[in-house]
């Protein structure tokens, strides 16, 4: 959709919160991607602001407190995480709100548990073992997930 629409939401705005265990340090890469990709729907300006300063304008929650609250005044998009995903989680909600408020588009993807992680993980893995072993080798050096995905190898 951003590629065939850009702009399409000019003047709106895109936040953005993502929740993850407490030890992780950084910000989602899944997240980051997606507000990439969000951003171009509102402008090339707004995808300069999501990229400036390390994607400062994510809201990243690891307060287990907050996790299990949800929702709190702070994070108003943050779903409940359930206490057995405390340790291994990713939860995320992203909004494109209009200018006077009155409209909101949301996405949400909530992963509990570390189960999805490892079978991709086991996927990818698959997917690499014959890209080695196809006739000539492997045809490139750095392999992503999207490759993974757009072989339909998942």
């Amino acid at each position: 959709m951003a590629t065939n629409f850009p702009g399409s939401f000019s003047g709106y705005e895109l936040k953005i919160t993502e929740s993850h265990q407490s030890t992780k340090a950084d910000t989602s890469g899944t997240a980051k991607a997606v507000a990439d990709t969000l951003a171009t729907l509102i402008s090339d300006e707004a995808v300069a602001k999501v990229q400036a300063n390390d994607y400062e304008e994510i809201v990243r929650v690891r307060d287990t407190d907050a996790q299990l609250a949800g929702a709190p005044e702070e994070t108003p998009q943050l779903n409940c995480v359930p206490e057995d995903a405390l340790n291994g989680h990713a939860f995320h909600t992203y909004s494109l709100v209009s200018g006077d408020g009155s409209v909101e588009f949301q996405f949400r993807h909530n992963v509990a548990g570390r189960r999805m992680y490892a079978e991709g993980t086991t996927d990818a893995v698959g997917y690499l073992a014959k890209q080695i072993q196809a006739k000539g080798g492997a045809t490139q050096r750095i392999y992503s997930m999207v490759d993974v995905l757009n072989a339909g190898a998942l």
